[in-house]
């Protein structure tokens, strides 16, 4: 190899190693000193797991719960998925001790990702400092994009809250929480609780007034807080063996125009968006819990 390509091989990866240590943020700034207004930047990563807290006590978005497929990296047409046994159904052999014995085996093409969205209005001026553009857009465009994801994932069309497969657990039985009643059922199941996701009311209601939260964590359940969740309930599961949330691995941000109604005054706009869709494999190892 020439000592020419030698040179424009390391410049490659100089550049390469730029791009992925710069934020969203950094990125936008830079394009923008150059588009102005027409800047609109097209990232090959899902944004909103592109960006690190800087909270001593961190609050992890919904995403964090699931294991992610991005299917710009692994490109698949199908997942699999069980549904549990129906009332007419053969006997099989040892389902009474192992429910998952008898459930129905199944093979179904991903279906269309949604496209996620969220808005912010840009202060006059700030555009002229890059940092401070940067930093907007990273802490108040990403952030809200987070919450935005919150949504598709729990509360929108396809959200783990709008699943019918989904069951709904209201007795505590002998546990004295539906959260360990929950977490019980799943293992009946043949699986392991290693998510909780819960409204910050109940989550500092029960951390204030017992050691059922610490218990939880220290059990090995990670714990989502999100006021998505209506209060007084919770989502259980098997978010590691049971759920995937299939990710386009691409995201966009760029000056546009808000619908009707978006903002309280008019002012300058910035859109971002990323694409995904939340399914389950084992629906049977998932509760509602009222709490």
């Amino acid at each position: 190899m020439q000592r020419t390509d030698v040179i424009k091989r390391t410049i490659a990866e100089v550049v390469e190693d730029r791009k992925k240590q710069l934020s969203p943020g950094q990125v936008f700034a830079d394009a923008f000193a150059e588009r102005r207004f027409d800047t609109r930047v097209e990232y090959d990563v899902t944004i909103t797991d592109s960006l690190t807290s800087s909270r001593r006590k961190p609050r992890y978005p919904s995403r964090n719960v699931l294991k992610v497929v991005d299917l710009s990296r692994n490109p698949q047409e199908f997942y699999w998925h069980e549904s549990p046994a129906l009332p007419n159904d053969p006997a099989v052999d040892g389902a009474d001790l192992r429910r998952e014995a008898a459930n129905h085996f199944h093979r179904s093409p991903i279906p269309p990702l949604f496209t996620t969205k969220a808005w912010v209005q840009v202060p006059d001026g700030l555009w002229n400092d890059p940092t401070s553009f940067a930093e907007f857009i990273n802490y108040r465009l990403v952030v809200r994009l987070a919450t935005a994801e919150n949504v598709t994932i729990l509360r929108g069309e396809g959200g783990l809250l709008t699943m019918p497969d989904i069951a709904r657990l209201t007795d505590p039985g002998p546990f004295g929480s539906t959260i360990l009643s929950a977490c019980n059922e799943v293992e009946q199941n043949g699986s392991t609780a290693d998510g909780l996701i819960i409204n910050p009311a109940d989550y500092y209601r029960l951390l204030g007034s017992g050691t059922l939260m610490r218990d939880v964590e220290e059990n090995g359940v990670f714990i989502v807080r999100t006021r998505l969740v209506d209060p007084g309930t919770a989502i259980v599961g098997d978010f590691g063996h049971g759920a995937l949330l299939f990710d386009a691995g691409r995201s966009m941000i760029g000056f546009a125009e808000p619908p009707p109604g978006t903002f309280a005054e008019p002012g300058l706009a910035l859109t971002a968006e990323i694409y995904e869709r939340v399914v389950l494999n084992l629906p049977t190892c998932f509760f509602v819990v009222s709490l």
